[in-house]
């Protein structure tokens, strides 16, 4: 019974891994595609939204997380910010949820703000998202994930979760040094990444892009499996090493 259950946990880890990098392979695949920002059609929403408003500054930034840049054409390639003021602007919130149900935005729904709630809301292919810090009220808008950016999401989660719970399932159940060597070295690779992934969808969700995790880590993660293979090989190669005979030279002479 122990027994078993060790392997569904296996199962479970492997499908924990390979679906997470499955999640993060099927958002970078559904998420290219993105309509790039216009500034004319940023300008626009911001009058749309917030009529008699004006900003006192903005800032177009790029997308670049965990030292991976963006295209422009990705989810999160870009974003451009309107700054309102110099504190807090609360009551820009009821200002934007009521032009935002009166002109047809979708998805409108609350984001909580330490000096207040702000709201997000989408339409044109664009995201946009009214937040209260200290230094001044913010509206931000960046790009709208494309059609069938959650079907490729849950797909590649999906396709990801089985192919490591099959995988950590026959390893489980093999007790050759090889197939527990590959599966050691597989979670090794795949942990911090998986962790970063989960720990940047706690706080985001999918609202920023969760791929870059795994490119970034790549310059520390490819020379930290290279290291573990070669140990290893080594370590495989002396159990495979048959033992040297020992000669009794006693026996050898009354044997002879």
């Amino acid at each position: 019974m122990g027994r078993r259950l060790g392997h569904v946990a296996m199962a479970l880890l492997g499908a924990l891994l390979f679906g997470t990098a499955g999640l993060a392979l099927g958002s970078w695949y559904g998420g290219r595609g993105a309509e790039p920002l216009s500034a004319e059609a940023t300008r626009s929403a911001a009058g749309e939204l917030l009529p008699g408003v004006e900003p006192s500054g903005s800032t177009t930034v790029q997308g670049y997380r965990y030292g991976v840049s963006l295209a422009a054409d990705e989810v999160g390639g870009s974003r451009i910010e309107f700054q309102y003021g110099d504190g807090a602007a609360c009551a820009l919130s009821e200002q934007m949820r009521r032009a935002a149900e009166t002109r047809g935005w979708r998805e409108l729904r609350r984001v909580p703000g330490a000096s207040c709630d702000g709201w997000r809301a989408e339409r044109d292919g664009m995201t946009v998202t009214l937040t209260h810090p200290a230094h001044g009220s913010r509206l931000s808008i960046t790009q709208s994930a494309p059609g069938g950016f959650r079907a490729a999401t849950i797909t590649g989660t999906l396709l990801g979760a089985v192919a490591g719970a099959v995988l950590f399932w026959v390893v489980a159940r093999s007790c050759r040094p090889v197939p527990l060597l590959v599966g050691t070295l597989v979670t090794v690779a795949l942990f911090p990444g998986a962790a970063l992934t989960w720990t940047d969808l706690a706080a985001h969700r999918l609202a920023e892009p969760v791929w870059p995790v795994w490119r970034g880590l790549a310059p520390v993660l490819v020379p930290l499996w290279l290291v573990l293979l070669l140990i290893g090989v080594i370590v495989l190669a002396k159990r495979r090493d048959p033992a040297v005979p020992v000669t009794d030279p006693v026996a050898t002479g009354r044997a002879g």
